[in-house]
């Protein structure tokens, strides 16, 4: 495979040696990326940090925090934030220290406990100098050190330096809503909110991990740790990162699935569903109350679905004047606006709606690439990110119902497991023939037309209950993947390895001692729920300078919905079961028995029409031949398959273009080549 030769330097900014970036245009990093970014570095043996170095990286991350920016040195040390500021917005300057100035910490996010924090430390003689969440860090380390994390309820991505112990922790919030960024240096650590900062330290480089490659073509986007860049890598949800003296100690500190001691306890106290949907509107409610702190103006995402309306009902049952925000689409097959209507009506909300059409989707897709710092696959990203474009006219924070799918079995692929479990007892062979009987089938382009849920359905049919969701959720099977792949990549990287990390999860990992419901819930909060869904809400809201906050992941409330049976949350057939029992007769009861319809777009159609073009220039055979990556014999099959309607590859081809457009953004426009990666980078990254 080809390399970057050691000289290499794009014609953007350099900084030293061994790192290049060049930006799309003079004001990408303006247009399009996070609010609110925290960055930084360590070096061993007590190498003094260059206050140089961490304001180029926090440089990058202006639009995630467009009113401030914080930046201190500590000797080997140099932390940067970048703040949108929310909560104290004149004196919540960042980074944070306790009183001696010998501790510092710098947040991404929000801690919505940090008044009673602050109280139990002002008690203990801790002295606090702003109204700032993030100033309760440094206190909290000094009295708990490396646990302080598990009295945190918040959203956050942190770092806390200990100058006397020269120690760096890192922290991740436990589901998962903020990113943060890490990898090894020849002189210590970096980190940061986007990747996009870390290619401003000298000592980054950031080729294509091949590793991250296979594994973005069977999920659509990138599980923790793993990321598209050789050698940086994610935080995992709920968990810290340690170094002290060049050594590292990854560590989980929370785990959402409680032990059967605790299942037991909760079980006997809440015997009934009806009993248990009391209390999980009491802990809604409760949740939603929190979320409500904002010194700037706030408001909700309402769809229409059950999710958002139940949010919307408890900022209502709160008190507070809730301002709605909805959009529409005049195709009316992935249009939800009078649903969202209803419930406004029904709860008494301040309600916004705009309707777009397909022009204004199309139009986000050249910056697609730069504001997501990683392809990624899941096209609802860009109704998201109108959506929340539109809301931001208006306020700066808003509650969303991400979430309540992953705790409460919202997604059609619970029902349809029912129906695999009895497939599975079947021969192989069987099976196999009842998917060849599908092919006469004619192919449709609407959205989920009832011959591509078939069709997805037995393609993804597997001994394995883990592999076979992810197969239905995903895009490029093992098989798949070892006819699209170049010779030169898959004498690189194992093609099925990431097939064989999810059969080891489920035999390692899945709760053994619960129903089949909660084992598979346990899968989507470990994989879609924080690296799907929560990165889509990030990415799409912040691009646009909005915070969005998700009530249904509250600690307790994940801790006592998993603590239940899963009967009580697919019955019957009936997905979210338990939360429908909540919020009867407090939302409209249409809302309640209505199909579920995800934030989708016409995908299917715009490949043989509106996109036609921009396949055409990002899978042209040149170009891909070019890259080394992609077959463009099988690529090109699937594009005619799929346009004359003998097969739906909307998935596979979306795909494929959403890696084109991060690799134009990223790596192609940076002069880079290929950077061979076996995957030895993520086993060896931490001892």
């Amino acid at each position: 495979m080809r390399t970057v030769p050691a000289g290499l330097r794009g014609p953007g900014v350099t900084l030293g040696t061994g790192c290049w970036f060049r930006p799309a245009c003079r004001h990408e990093f303006v247009l399009w990326s996070d609010m609110c970014g925290i960055c930084g570095y360590v070096n061993g043996g007590g190498i003094p940090a260059q206050e140089a170095i961490v304001r180029a990286m926090t440089a990058t991350l202006v639009p995630r925090g467009p009113d401030d920016e914080g930046i201190a040195i500590s000797g080997p040390c140099a932390l940067g934030m970048r703040r949108l500021a929310i909560v104290d917005p004149k004196g919540g300057r960042q980074p944070v220290r306790d009183e001696t100035g010998q501790i510092l910490a710098v947040c991404n996010g929000e801690i919505y406990n940090h008044r009673e924090l602050r109280n139990e430390l002002a008690k203990c003689g801790h002295r606090f100098r702003s109204g700032s969440d993030a100033e309760v860090l440094p206190h909290l380390y000094e009295r708990f050190g490396l646990s302080f994390p598990t009295r945190l309820n918040g959203m956050f991505a942190l770092a806390v330096w200990d100058a006397e112990n020269r120690q760096l922790l890192l922290a991740r919030d436990r589901m998962g809503q903020k990113p943060l960024y890490w990898c090894r240096t020849p002189s210590g650590l970096a980190f940061a909110s986007e990747p996009k900062a870390l290619l401003r330290h000298p000592e980054v480089v950031g080729n294509l991990s091949l590793a991250g490659l296979v594994r973005y073509l069977l999920y659509e986007y990138l599980p923790a740790p793993w990321t598209i860049y050789e050698g940086i890598f994610k935080l995992p949800r709920g968990h810290v990162l340690i170094w002290k003296d060049g050594r590292l100690r990854l560590e989980r500190y929370w785990d959402p699935w409680p032990s059967v001691e605790q299942r037991r306890r909760v079980r006997a106290r809440f015997s009934t569903p009806h009993a248990a949907a009391e209390e999980l509107w009491r802990l809604l409610c409760r949740s939603v109350a929190a979320r409500l702190m904002s010194d700037v103006p706030l408001g909700a995402f309402l769809s229409g679905g059950v999710d958002s309306a139940a949010v919307v009902a408890g900022m209502c049952a709160a008190g507070a004047e809730v301002q709605t925000y909805t959009i529409g689409f005049r195709d009316p097959s992935y249009d939800e606006s009078a649903w969202a209507r209803e419930v406004a009506r029904h709860l008494g909300t301040q309600h916004h709606e705009r309707i777009f059409d397909v022009r204004d989707l199309l139009d986000l897709l050249p910056s697609l690439g730069r504001y997501l710092d990683e392809p990624f696959g899941d096209a609802s990203v860009l109704p998201t990110h109108l959506l929340s474009r539109f809301a931001r006219e208006q306020v700066t924070v808003c509650l969303a119902g991400d979430g309540g799918d992953e705790l409460l079995a919202g997604y059609p692929t619970f029902q349809a497991e029912s129906v695999a479990r009895s497939l599975r007892i079947l021969p192989q062979a069987a099976v196999r023939a009842t998917e060849g009987l599908l092919s006469p089938l004619p192919v449709s382009h609407a959205n989920f037309s009832p011959d591509f849920v078939v069709r997805q359905f037995f393609r993804g049919l597997h001994r394995s209950v883990a592999l076979t969701h992810q197969w239905w959720l995903g895009s490029f099977r093992v098989l798949d993947r070892l006819r699209l792949l170049t010779r030169d990549v898959l004498d690189e990287v194992e093609a099925d390895l990431p097939e064989r990390e999810l059969i080891s999860m489920e035999g390692d990992q899945f709760p053994p001692d619960d129903d089949w419901v909660n084992r598979l819930l346990w899968f989507y909060q470990e994989t879609y729920l924080a690296e799907d869904i929560l990165t889509k809400a990030d990415r799409a809201s912040m691009a646009t300078g909005l915070e969005v906050r998700a009530p249904f992941l509250d600690p307790a409330i994940v801790e006592f919905v998993n603590a239940l049976p899963g009967s009580w949350k697919l019955r019957g057939g009936t997905g979210k079961y338990l939360l429908k029992l909540a919020i009867r007769g407090r939302v409209p009861d249409r809302v309640l028995h209505r199909k579920k319809k995800g934030f989708g777009i016409p995908v299917a159609a715009w490949l043989c029409g509106e996109l036609t073009g921009l396949v055409a220039e990002l899978l042209a055979g040149p170009r891909l031949r070019r890259q080394g990556l992609f077959r463009p014999e099988v690529v090109w099959e699937m594009i005619r398959a799929h346009r004359a309607r003998r097969a739906n590859f909307r998935k596979q081809l979306w795909t494929l273009l959403m890696f084109q457009l991060w690799y134009d953004a990223y790596m192609d426009r940076f002069g880079g080549e290929i950077a061979a990666n076996s995957g030895a980078e993520a086993r060896s990254s931490v001892r």
